[in-house]
């Protein structure tokens, strides 16, 4: 079996990299949007459903204001749709922040999806050797803060358990969130120095120190790298170069609908699509073998 997360921690790298470039650095919205459902889908994928739901229903409200602020601060196009106080709404400057909007929703699911799959030993796997100090740091702060969240919750059902927790109204809230914070502050001292105990037990700093490590580069990650990087290629080719910058003012450009510009939209959504139809074999596999049984 070979899930996407599974992959070898360097073409994970490059391939957000990849996609995350040519999500905030293009204007183009037929590529955001390609970039954005993708980003979404396989955050569903990865994530529980009901966290899901919960961080879709606040992007959507991120979403809508960001969409909504630029045509209320920009005045620019060619097509006005109504007047707000005496300033002109125009077409463009909504379909703008739209396109805005689109763009940092993209790039910030695949963030969260970055950090579902480039888990802190992969981060200290990709660096430890380079930059020990900066590894150390990304891999213990990407550990960190999962950790806070969870001894966060443990703390605050246990004062509740004893009573000591109060929600009755806003100031008592405040109250017992101090008291948990208190405690949590407490923990992540605690922990630093068992943390710092125990590494230094287990040698970290000593020259000539040993490393292991569970990563191997097989034939399947050169392929997926192979891959990934014909498909930016592609997508580069076909959508962005030698082609005129996407523009919305004073009126928006048209989408380019040619057999080299579809071409582009087409390796664009492969590459995004790449992890949803790599974790999508795997789960077939597993279904069939266990159909076997």
């Amino acid at each position: 079996m070979y899930a996407f997360s599974a992959t070898h921690p360097a073409v994970l790298l490059l391939y957000y990299a990849a996609v995350l470039l040519i999500t905030m650095f293009t204007a183009h919205p037929v590529l955001l949007a390609i970039s954005l459902l993708c980003s979404v889908g396989f955050y569903a994928w990865l994530e529980r459903p009901r966290v899901f739901v919960r961080q879709l229903a606040f992007s959507a409200v991120l979403f809508l204001l960001i969409a909504l602020s630029n045509p209320l601060f920009s005045h620019n196009g060619a097509t006005p749709l109504f007047f707000l106080n005496g300033h002109p709404i125009t077409r463009e400057a909504v379909l703008c922040g739209m396109n805005i909007a689109a763009m940092l929703m993209a790039a910030l699911y695949w963030f969260r999806c970055c950090h579902q799959t480039l888990t802190s030993e992969k981060w200290l796997y990709l660096f430890g050797r380079i930059t020990p100090k900066l590894a150390l740091l990304l891999s213990s702060a990407l550990r960190f803060i999962p950790l806070l969240r969870r001894q966060a919750q443990t703390i605050r059902a246990a004062q509740k358990a004893m009573g000591l927790y109060s929600s009755r109204n806003y100031i008592e809230r405040v109250k017992s969130s101090m008291h948990v914070f208190s405690a949590l502050m407490t923990w992540s001292l605690e922990n630093a120095i068992d943390t710092g105990a125990s590494m230094k037990a287990r040698g970290y700093g000593l020259k000539h120190r040993s490393h292991f490590s569970l990563f191997r580069f097989s034939k399947r990650d050169a392929f997926l790298l192979a891959l990934v990087l014909i498909l930016c290629g592609a997508t580069l080719l076909g959508a962005l170069v030698q082609r005129p910058a996407f523009v919305f003012y004073p009126q928006v450009s048209s989408v380019a609908v040619d057999a080299r510009a579809i071409m582009g939209y087409a390796a664009y959504a492969a590459l995004c699509c790449l992890p949803l139809i790599t974790e999508g074999k795997e789960r077939a596999q597993w279904t069939y073998y266990r159909s076997k049984m």
